[in-house]
């Protein structure tokens, strides 16, 4: 008892400090041994998993052991240095997935025996020349938009259709269009039709109107316009007509100017009958005398800047009748001609006004 009370040692011979001491490094002790058994299990899991370890493809281990992860700030400048594109194997091939489209091809994919679609490339032919603006005018059938031209297009696709009316200016027409029944009204000025065929206007019993100014028509075949019998201003200024067509009894305004229209390219009489004609138009042409007789109806006749050299004394009057007086005749143009009115004084009795031309 005096022993251990004096030198403070245990039942087990170790001091208090001792004691002390240990008690400290106990807790190291066993985390130092919790930390063992834990990479000793992490070892053991380790082979467990190799039998799950899914192989990655060699191109991936190519790409990686190209990337210099040290410098790895990708920008457009340095893309190439941080990535070596001569190792990249594409791992697929897209080109079959997507179908190559040939514009202008309509024709569909060929089909295997199955009638499954087939992906094997299809020729295609080389691309067709587009038609030509439809410049025949013999109608194939109506269309949503007018009658359809032998080249497959719609009148109203080529010229502009606003209800009864059809604008084909400067449309680069080379004939006559084939035009809708229902049409009234007719512009094609500016092109360059050269002839008018008699098919041009069959069956169009509504129309009423025909310009063809500044076109490049030589000839019009006969009876083009007489069975148009609703017709009423036929426009043909600026042309290389040299002679008149047959005109419908409808018509009302004729206008021919800028032509090269001669006196033996008028019929006899052409005008006789046509009792509705109030207006004609032929200057600038090579009339060599003026065209009569002409109707009672007529209200203006102008034929300036033609070779008319004489006139006869009953080309505006009844010379047998004095009572005989022409109220609507009031526009008279023939200056221009080579001709003196003053020599012929009693052709001018019967009408309103004097004709405006040289009197000297």
């Amino acid at each position: 008892m005096q022993g251990s009370s004096t030198s403070g040692e245990g039942r087990f011979g170790l001091s208090q400090a001792d004691r002390k001491e240990q008690g400290h490094r106990m807790p190291s002790v066993v985390l130092l041994g919790m930390i063992t058994l834990m990479l000793a299990a992490l070892a053991l899991a380790v082979p467990l998993g190799e039998g799950k370890k899914t192989e990655k493809p060699s191109a991936d281990l190519t790409i990686y052991e190209s990337l210099n992860l040290d410098s790895y700030d990708l920008s457009l400048n340095n893309y190439g240095d941080i990535i070596d594109l001569s190792n990249y194997d594409e791992l697929y091939d897209y080109g079959d997935l997507a179908p190559k489209i040939e514009v202008g091809t309509l024709a569909p994919p060929a089909k295997t025996p199955e009638g499954m679609p087939s992906t094997r490339a299809v020729p295609t032919a080389a691309p067709r020349k587009q038609p030509p603006m439809p410049t025949t005018a013999k109608p194939v059938g109506p269309g949503l938009l007018g009658f359809i031209t032998e080249q497959g297009l719609s009148t109203c696709l080529v010229c502009v259709c606003i209800g009864t009316s059809v604008y084909c200016d400067d449309a680069g027409l080379e004939h006559i269009p084939a035009l809708p029944l229902e049409t009234m009204y007719l512009y094609a000025r500016f092109n360059s039709i050269g002839q008018i065929r008699a098919r041009d206007f069959a069956g169009l019993k509504k129309l009423k109107r025909i310009d063809l100014t500044s076109n490049y028509i030589s000839s019009v075949e006969e009876g083009s316009f007489r069975q148009l019998t609703s017709l009423q201003e036929l426009i043909l200024p600026e042309n290389r007509l040299t002679a008149l067509p047959d005109l419908p009894s409808s018509i009302i305004r004729l206008d021919a100017r800028f032509n090269r229209i001669q006196s033996s390219g008028l019929r006899p009489e052409a005008f006789r009958e046509l009792k509705k004609l109030q207006f004609l138009h032929l200057s600038d042409n090579e009339l060599d005398y003026i065209p009569a007789p002409l109707p009672e109806s007529l209200r203006s006749l102008h034929l300036q800047n033609n070779n008319i050299q004489t006139m006869h004394q009953d080309t505006f009057c009844d010379s047998q009748d004095l009572t005989h007086i022409r109220r609507a005749l009031e526009d008279i143009r023939l200056d221009g001609n080579p001709i003196n009115l003053s020599l012929f004084p009693s052709a001018y009795f019967c009408l309103p006004r004097l004709p405006t031309g040289r009197f000297y």
